[in-house]
């Protein structure tokens, strides 16, 4: 079970002097991002809430949510496992939060893994959410995934290698942001490949495309469905995080965000699937260090959370 997740949660109105205007043009107006139901962020694989309370993985995104009236809860689950593991996870998150703050449902936004945790607490309590968003989600599996699942063999020593590595990696983050989480990459790998999804698109069909690169159903059993992501490996020099999304890219069939196809990242509402970010900067990642001509990342979020509000969500 997982232990001492840390719960972010703040509320923050401000009116600014007239004709303050933030990144990406929208009026940075008290209210702006105050749905009527809190935001809850699910992270993806590797991922954290915040290392020393310092480094977030949604750098400057709850912040950004926050400063327009947003309620945000930045949620954590272990870095590497099944994906029905860490929904189950997630979920114990979301009865908790809906405790706490008396809220009847909540927006669930999720990144890479995340966005299939997401889907997987909606799918088993959709009375509980009220908007399920993916952000560079693969939701028709990810073909790097395959690429390794195919190389390794089950019960090899590279296997048990790369699992031991992985595993350690995701028990240090864990440590380092103040949980503990189990870890099981050999998991995570399957339920991230093309043959994990169909399995698990069996069970959890909500939102997802009835046609390869179309669009879900908006809504299903009164949820919301919404997906956004990027389709550039490459998008700033000084990002050292760039090569390497760049390499992985090269095993993708279609364009890509470095681990996700843009169409695999499908889901109900399609917002766009061609951003010029990457997969770590769909969160801002790393560091801010994004492209320089693009939509800032804090700024999709803001909109975001604003079409949730007028939607009365």
């Amino acid at each position: 079970m997982m232990m001492g997740w840390v719960t972010k949660v703040a509320t923050f109105t401000a009116v600014l002097c007239a004709g303050t205007m933030a990144s990406g043009g929208e009026a940075h107006a008290a209210g702006y991002t105050e749905t009527e139901y809190p935001i809850v962020l699910a992270h993806g694989a590797s991922g954290f809430d915040s290392l020393f309370g310092v480094i977030d993985y949604w750098y400057g995104i709850e912040g950004a949510l926050q400063q327009g009236g947003a309620t945000v809860f930045v949620t954590e689950v272990s870095q590497f496992e099944q994906t029905a593991a860490r929904g189950a996870q997630l979920l114990a998150q979301v009865e908790e939060i809906v405790a706490l703050t008396g809220s009847p449902r909540v927006n669930l936004v999720g990144h890479s893994h995340g966005g299939l945790d997401i889907r997987w607490v909606a799918s088993q309590r959709p009375d509980l959410v009220a908007s399920v968003t993916s952000v560079g989600s693969p939701h028709q599996g990810a073909e790097l995934a395959d690429v390794l699942r195919d190389t390794l063999q089950s019960g090899s020593f590279a296997e048990s290698v790369l699992a031991g590595l992985a595993g350690g990696l995701g028990s240090l983050l864990a440590l380092l942001s103040g949980t503990w989480n189990p870890q099981d990459p050999v998991a995570a790998l399957e339920s991230l490949s093309s043959d994990g999804m169909a399995t698990f698109n069996a069970a959890h069909p909500q939102g997802l495309p009835a046609t390869w690169c179309g669009e879900g159903p908006a809504v299903v059993d009164g949820v919301h469905y919404f997906s956004w992501t990027g389709d550039r490996p490459l998008t700033n020099i000084f990002d050292v995080s760039d090569a390497t999304l760049g390499l992985t890219s090269l095993v993708y069939s279609e364009a890509n965000d470095g681990l996700v196809g843009k169409c695999s990242a499908h889901l109900g509402t399609v917002i766009r699937d061609d951003y010029d970010q990457n997969h770590l900067d769909e969160v801002n990642q790393a560091l801010g260090l994004v492209h320089w001509w693009s939509a800032n990342p804090t700024t999709l979020f803001r909109q975001h959370a604003n079409r949730l509000k007028n939607l009365g969500l």
